[in-house]
């Protein structure tokens, strides 16, 4: 789809705002690890996949799988305003019988192509859908997003050494690489170094941009369409939190609800409304 960087940026900041809006109205939720990607999914559901919201089981359709599962507020928003289901359901998030789980639920969400939450099982699960695609040499492609923090999980690196091993080109995963995890930061926790070096020795195709800028994340997705020989990586480098100021590089927004006051500040830095219950 040929739509213009600030068509993107606008799409992306509305997704961030029904973020806020969402994690405020369920009292629960993990705003940080959302908004970091909101840039990449924007991109991802705006101009680069080949989706029919009428038909979310299309077999033909590329496939999203979101490994950070918790970050599944920021897909809704996108799945919502792609039309795959209808907006009045957002404010739901996470309540009793709402078909927006708390992480994404394939069964229950239209739009949702795989099931995920438990960190590390993603990539693996990606490349076993793409892997059947190229079996039975289908055109779409398997997008993932997985977190850094989950670079310390075994699953990750023996999903890489398959991918590679099976030369799996309809592969295409993002790291969302905004150096924490839930604990604190990644280098001091289970930090990774040398990542385009690592991900180079298991066979990848590699690449590093900025995560937050468009025309950066479409020029990267369109190199890896062109090797068709071997999955590839792109180290997406974000901010947790981005958008709204305070929430930046604040990880104790990695899973915590806004006050009243927190949700105006962030609803008004985004140039929102804020007349939500």
């Amino acid at each position: 789809m040929d739509v213009s960087n600030d068509f993107l940026a606008q799409k992306a900041n509305d997704l961030r705002k029904d973020v806020i809006s969402m994690v405020y109205q369920a009292g629960d939720g993990h705003p940080g690890p959302a908004l970091s990607i909101a840039d990449i999914i924007a991109t991802l559901y705006f101009k680069e996949m080949n989706i029919k919201p009428d038909q979310p089981r299309w077999p033909e359709r590329d496939r999203l799988v979101l490994s950070k599962g918790h970050a599944c507020p920021v897909v809704y928003a996108a799945l919502a305003e792609k039309g795959f289901f209808a907006k009045e359901l957002l404010p739901s998030l996470r309540k009793l019988n709402s078909s927006l789980e708390g992480h994404p639920n394939m069964k229950k969400t239209p739009g949702i192509d795989m099931t995920t939450g438990s960190l590390g099982n993603g990539l693996s699960i990606a490349l076993g859908i793409a892997l059947s695609g190229s079996i039975l040499q289908k055109d779409f492609y398997v997008y993932a997003i997985i977190g850094d923090g989950e670079l310390g999980e075994g699953l990750i690196w023996e999903g890489a050494m398959a991918a590679a091993h099976y030369h799996v080109g309809n592969l295409i995963v993002f790291i969302d690489h905004n150096g924490y995890q839930s604990g604190g930061k990644l280098k001091d926790i289970s930090g990774i170094n040398g990542l385009i070096a690592k991900w180079e020795s298991f066979g990848w195709h590699c690449q590093e941009i900025n995560g937050h800028h468009f025309q950066e994340i479409t020029e990267a997705i369109q190199r890896a369409k062109n090797e068709r020989e071997q999955p590839s990586i792109i180290i997406a480098n974000t901010i947790k939190g981005k958008g709204v100021p305070f929430m930046e590089n604040d990880n104790s927004w990695h899973k915590r609800t806004p006050t009243r006051e927190e949700f105006e500040q962030a609803m008004a830095c985004l140039g929102g409304e804020q007349n939500e219950k």
